[in-house]
């Protein structure tokens, strides 16, 4: 049922965002003052179709492959496209091919815009990556908003991302997460899947397919629980709590299942176009330039073992340990304040 129902979902039920029932598929982050320069320069038609729960922009990508996993109409490739650069290349992939009709429609309107032509879409399911002969290891980023809530086989897709991404690379995507399995008899909803809450995984389940498909210790870099304006949708998935998340996975050797201390530190440069002041790896690490931050084994890796690597100092090694980091647990990692499932929707 699900990628059928995403097809007629998208690509004919839902005509813009204003027909969305909840903001499960809308972005509520504030974009920066270069997200929203670049949003500028995307076709108002391609905007008018966005339907992702978060910003799957992340820092330093430029020259950089990357592959958008459910891409629509376009705009986070045609955003990221301007963060590659003319050396860098956005590859797009999606099942709905009204979604792709309005991509593809401006390729050529983008390019005259950018001054360079570095994007591609491709029809196809993000469950069956490997139809699509994309060769292992060639790509430096993945993301994805908000689209593998609507897969059945999640599974397929992280072990797909892995296989796909260049070692050091980084899966970065938003979705929608649940704070308890989604009840069997919802999954069949057609409307509770379209917009985004059938198919949510539990954020337990959520951590274990990661890490079963190689990418040690997920990060959640931002959350927030979701607004539901429907009154009938909001009665059928009483009893559950629903939040969008943003989280980053990096393929990675020797990450350890939890945050150990070896009493190592980085000091970041302040390199980084747009983050100057401050870096954001993750909820819980805002490294401000200029300031000695005390990191555990996986961070460090996670800096001086990626893209990051030339935007650090780093001090200490691996020789000597101390034990795990303190408030390493595994609650509920997101916010739930004010997680009031009434709140109507609105998407910005």
């Amino acid at each position: 049922m699900n990628i059928e129902n995403s097809r007629r979902y998208y690509g004919e039920v839902l005509t813009g965002s204003a027909d969305l029932r909840t903001d499960a598929c809308c972005t509520a982050d504030a974009p920066s003052s270069v997200i929203r320069t670049a949003l500028a320069n995307v076709h108002e038609e391609v905007r008018a179709r966005y339907y992702g729960c978060g910003l799957v922009v992340p820092d330093a990508l430029g020259g950089l492959s990357v592959l958008d996993l459910g891409s629509g109409s376009g705009q986070d490739a045609y955003l990221i496209a301007q963060m590659v650069g003319e050396d860098g290349s956005v590859t797009g992939v999606d099942a709905t091919p009204e979604q792709l009709a309005v991509a593809n429609r401006h390729l050529e309107w983008h390019a005259e815009r950018f001054g360079y032509a570095n994007v591609r879409f491709l029809e196809g399911d993000i469950e069956r990556l490997d139809e699509l002969g994309l060769p292992d290891a060639s790509f430096d980023v993945i993301v994805s908003n908000c689209v593998i809530n609507l897969v059945a086989d999640k599974a397929a897709v992280f072990r797909a991302a892995h296989r796909l991404l260049k070692p050091g690379g980084e899966l970065y995507f938003s979705d929608v997460y649940a704070d308890r399995r989604v009840a069997a008899e919802l999954l069949q909803d057609p409307v509770l899947h379209g917009e985004c809450l059938a198919g949510a995984l539990y954020w337990g389940d959520f951590d274990r397919l990661a890490k079963q498909a190689g990418f040690g210790d997920p990060r959640l870099v931002t959350d927030r629980p979701l607004g539901i304006g429907d009154a009938a949708v909001a009665e059928k998935v009483e009893g559950h709590r629903f939040f969008s998340a943003t989280y980053r996975l990096f393929k990675l050797d020797g990450l350890e299942p939890q945050c150990e201390d070896y009493g190592q530190a980085v000091r970041y440069r302040g390199t980084i176009a747009g983050s100057e002041r401050a870096f954001l790896l993750d909820g819980h690490h805002l490294i401000e330039a200029g300031r000695l931050f005390p990191v555990c084994g996986n961070t460090w890796k996670m800096l001086a073992e990626t893209r990051f690597a030339e935007h650090f100092e780093f001090f200490g090694d691996f020789s000597r340990h101390f034990g795990v980091f303190a408030g390493c647990g595994t609650t509920l990692p997101y916010a739930s304040e004010g997680a009031d499932i009434s709140v109507a929707a609105s998407c910005c």
